[in-house]
């Protein structure tokens, strides 16, 4: 058979084919709907022919069993030997012998805090364990103004700001904050350590990248955590790191699809006591084009000429960090914490972040309060200034007068937290926890002699978590907190026991 006869046999076959299908019924109202759907879209066409054969494929393919059981049938004794021999993990660690110690003696406050507590004992000792920084915990037109409010609003609005939990108390309250701060809106939550930890995984998620301080608190790195972004750390405050890591992030991802990227640092750190240094990681973002997430827990009120922060401090405008994060529990005596920037970055939050849409909303006497402070420190410039003097004071008497500790904190911060000499440690080959050891001997040393102190202490490390894995420790260090309801000489007598309380415990030590 020559080609020409193949061909021919070919249209006779299709011939054919056509009158017998013509000979099945429909077989007419069939074909004038695919010469339809061909002239207007005939991928139409090999789609529903594609399903046709999948569903004529899966109607018949072998069925099978979703109960056939493949894993190994165990007698009644062998689970029995394996639930026997089965240790449950702890949910957290025991106690050491040294936690149990501080816990049998650490000190029970009676009443009311202040620069003067009374103890369970009877004793009144000098209080620089407390965040009371400018002495409201007894402020008679606080009290006032909460009870004031307490009798018109009740304890708690008992609901999530986003169902009938707002107040207007609240609104007036975010109104302040954003008026303090210049910026265009705020967001009050009811807790400053979930505030947070609730604002970065609201606009970083997974994919996106966090470039955060090696030091920052345990608040941001569940935040960081809870987000499930990718992390980068750099050096604690170390700009020529932080630009390094910036420019290998761009680098990295020039080829890949767009991302949101994040720094993420502290005003005054929690657990140093130093400044960010707002000038220069303002300039790095913009360079590198990175959102800014500033956390000014311990900053707010406590830094520059109203109390304002780190960013009325360095003369930055605040226009130039997209997330200020703050805390109304800490120099301002109140509760909650809030977030201020634009309109778009605040309204975000009252659907996304978890900590304002699940939690009830903070009682109103706390935002009356901090709306009291807040005018306080705008209109009565003192407060700062006393405090301040303060802190030079105590400076005076420790830093540049002690041989064994040093002091971490900027010149500003209320927060001392007082180290262990690096040459001492290494004299002496100090492990971590023989620095905690000696710390508590110190605090025990300065409770007997009138001052309460404490340390600076940290999350604990997770069971089984190696140093490499914790990689940032914290060094172990004295916690003290200046207060302006105590004069210059109560100041220096303090610094003085603090001082003394130092020495005695080194030199016992040899």
């Amino acid at each position: 058979m020559d080609l020409h006869d193949a061909h021919g046999w070919l249209i006779d076959l299709q011939h054919e084919i056509s009158v017998q299908f013509q000979k099945v019924p429909g077989s007419a109202i069939f074909l004038r709907y695919v010469k339809s759907s061909y002239q207007n879209d005939p991928v139409r066409s090999a789609v529903e022919l594609f399903l046709f054969l999948f569903a004529v494929r899966y109607l018949l393919a072998p069925k099978y069993s979703t109960s056939k059981k493949s894993y190994v049938k165990l007698t009644d004794e062998e689970i029995d030997e394996l639930v026997d021999e089965w240790v449950p993990e702890p949910l957290v660690a025991p106690q050491t012998a040294f936690e149990e110690a501080e816990n049998e003696k650490r000190p029970v406050i009676v009443g009311p805090t202040g620069p003067k507590s009374k103890l369970a004992s009877g004793r009144v000792v000098t209080n620089v364990a407390s965040y009371n920084f400018y002495n409201l915990a007894g402020n008679e037109t606080l009290k006032e103004k909460a009870i004031q409010t307490l009798r018109t609003y009740g304890v708690g609005p008992c609901g999530p700001p986003g169902f009938y939990g707002t107040q207007d108390v609240h609104q007036k309250t975010e109104a302040d904050i954003s008026a303090h701060l210049g910026t265009t809106a705020c967001i009050v939550y009811a807790q400053a350590f979930s505030t947070i930890s609730s604002v970065i995984p609201a606009f970083s998620k997974r994919g996106d990248i966090i470039v955060a301080d090696k030091a920052v608190n345990f608040a941001i790195r569940k935040g960081m955590q809870i987000s499930r972004s990718s992390i980068r750390w750099y050096e604690h405050n170390d700009m020529v790191d932080l630009q390094k890591v910036l420019a290998s992030v761009v680098k990295e991802q020039a080829k890949k699809p767009l991302t949101r990227r994040f720094i993420v640092t502290e005003g005054l750190f929690e657990n140093v006591g130093d400044m960010v240094d707002l000038v220069k990681v303002v300039e790095l973002r913009h360079r590198y084009k990175f959102r800014l997430i500033l956390d000014e827990t311990w900053s707010f009120g406590v830094l520059g000429r109203t109390g304002a922060g780190v960013t009325e401090h360095a003369g930055v405008s605040v226009k130039d960090v997209d997330m200020l994060v703050g805390s109304l529990a800490g120099p301002l005596c109140a509760g909650g914490g809030f977030c201020a920037g634009s309109h778009e970055i605040v309204e975000h939050q009252r659907l996304s972040a978890s900590a304002y849409t699940f939690s009830a909303a903070l009682p109103a006497m706390l935002a009356t309060t901090a709306s009291e402070v807040l005018a306080m420190l705008s209109t009565n410039g003192e407060m700062l200034s006393v405090v301040r003097e303060n802190i030079k004071t105590m400076w005076s008497q420790l830093d540049p007068r002690s041989e064994w500790v040093h002091c971490t904190s900027a010149p500003e911060n209320p927060i001392m937290i007082l180290v262990l000499k690096a040459e001492v440690v290494a004299s002496r080959r100090l492990s971590i926890s023989d620095q905690e050891q000696l710390l508590q001997e110190m605090v025990d040393e300065a409770l007997a002699n009138g001052v309460m102190m404490t340390r600076l202490k940290s999350m604990p490390r997770g069971i089984n978590v190696t140093a490499k894995e914790v990689g940032w420790e914290l060094q172990p260090g004295l916690k003290l907190c200046l207060t302006v309801g105590l004069t210059r000489k109560e100041v220096e007598r303090t610094g003085t026991v603090i001082r003394h309380a130092i020495t005695k415990v080194m030199k016992a030590k040899r």
